[in-house]
């Protein structure tokens, strides 16, 4: 298996465990939404919770350039540390919701 193929996988063992989450109020459901043709990966909050509707994006992970890009991360311990569990090096990361100039000093990659 090459490492993109990894990753995808790498990816999915992550991401999929949040959408078995119940959440502990209102009809609110998490469903991943992959397209590995461009490698964009997201975890989507939806339903209602009363009368107000919930929908926003959990996660959104993005496989650019052969590293994987952290663009949004609003679990309660970071996806990022269960990428590195599974075995991606911590220089194949990038944290894109940080600006550049805090990149450098996370402990991941800047680009």
């Amino acid at each position: 298996m090459d490492t993109l193929d990894n990753y995808r996988r790498i990816i999915a063992e992550v991401l999929i465990p949040y959408t078995k989450i119940p959440y502990s109020h209102g009809n609110i459901e998490c469903k991943a939404v992959f397209d590995r043709e461009n490698d964009s990966y997201l975890l989507i909050t939806l339903g209602w919770d009363d009368v107000k509707r919930i929908h926003g994006c959990l996660v959104h992970l993005d496989i650019i350039d052969g590293k994987i890009w952290v663009q949004r991360d609003d679990t309660e311990d970071g996806v990022t540390y269960e990428l590195v569990a599974a075995g991606v090096p911590k220089d194949k990361i990038v944290l894109g919701f940080h600006p550049l100039n805090v990149r450098q000093h996370t402990g991941y990659a800047v680009t």
